[in-house]
């Protein structure tokens, strides 16, 4: 389906958070804002079913099992939508009760049956695979990202909010015990920091080129980051109320990050911030894998609406 340029329901965005608003900002302001009141009710939403989920002692069912491509169609996310993200040549889009993933940008989806009832928050892209992180828990797939399983034994871990990983380096937060981190990309897992990651959400962002630096979405802070793998941290900023973060895989200084207060992008690593105006509703953000597209997706009912922008959201369109 050829792209069709949208203007789609816009508001003043709120850009950065207090902790950024007083640091010098470059670059341009786009054209479409995000919706902070829709991502409170999202986050109040997100908060009661992860409650029932634990309260029903992480049983999960599918609920999506036609594997088959839908061009055009809108991707079943369910309830709620936590993350966008772009890993080898595929796009990922999932929340509450669904996920879906498309190999042509966007055009067309394929639902991930093993991942139905997941509630994916945070991928990790390890040497021996690629997790997923959800309030059942955790789960791997080895098998390409064709099917997945909810880990057991040493590597499992529950009610998982945020995860990230580069080679076999792993990081994985709770908001019952905060930090852990794994050397063995995810076979086994040891405690880090119980002070820091409770309110950990989303992806975090391992650094390939020295898996010690990190940087996580805080819902507390916006951003923080990390040089000694998750012992001590510092703010960076950005948004208030951060639930998704990510960066330029050609340009780790180039990120992205949306939370309840809106969005922003960043071209020194964190240290600045400008204000970016997406979608109205965008709850998550991501760039391709070659850096050159913005993706951000929207809850839209059950489904998920994904617009992408190659001039730094100053334009959106849909795939």
């Amino acid at each position: 389906m050829p792209s069709t340029t949208r203007k789609p329901d816009t508001r003043a965005t709120r850009g950065a958070s207090a902790a950024a608003a007083g640091r010098p900002r470059t670059g341009r302001t786009a054209a479409v804002a995000a919706d902070p009141r829709s991502r409170h009710r999202w986050w109040v939403l997100a908060a009661a079913v992860g409650a029932a989920a634990l309260a029903a002692g992480g049983i999960y069912a599918a609920t999506q099992d036609d594997d088959s491509a839908s061009p055009g169609a809108a991707p079943y996310v369910g309830g709620d939508l936590h993350t966008i993200t772009a890993i080898d040549d595929r796009l990922y889009v999932g929340g509450h009760d669904g996920v879906a993933v498309s190999t042509d940008g966007g055009q067309a989806w394929t639902p991930v049956p093993s991942l139905g009832g997941a509630d994916a928050m945070g991928w990790a892209q390890t040497t021996a695979g690629l997790l997923v992180g959800g309030h059942p828990g955790l789960y791997r797939s080895t098998d390409g990202a064709a099917t997945f399983t909810k880990t057991t034994g040493e590597a499992q871990v529950g009610d998982v909010h945020a995860a990230g990983a580069a080679g076999d380096i792993a990081y994985l937060a709770t908001p019952q015990a905060g930090l852990f981190a794994s050397s063995d990309g995810g076979a086994t897992w040891e405690p880090r920091n119980t002070g820091v990651g409770q309110g950990f959400m989303g992806t975090i962002l391992v650094d390939p080129a020295d898996p010690q630096r990190i940087i996580a979405p805080d819902m507390a802070n916006g951003l923080v980051t990390s040089s000694d793998g998750g012992r001590t941290w510092s703010v960076l900023g950005g948004p208030g109320g951060a639930m998704s973060a990510a960066w330029d895989p050609t340009d780790n200084g180039r990120l992205v990050a949306v939370g309840m207060s809106g969005a922003a992008l960043s071209s020194d690593g964190g240290r600045t911030w400008t204000d970016l105006q997406t979608p109205q509703g965008t709850s998550a953000a991501t760039f391709s894998t070659d850096g050159t597209t913005l993706y951000a997706a929207a809850l839209d009912g059950d489904t998920a609406r994904v617009y992408t922008s190659t001039d730094d959201g100053r334009t959106w369109t849909t795939p």
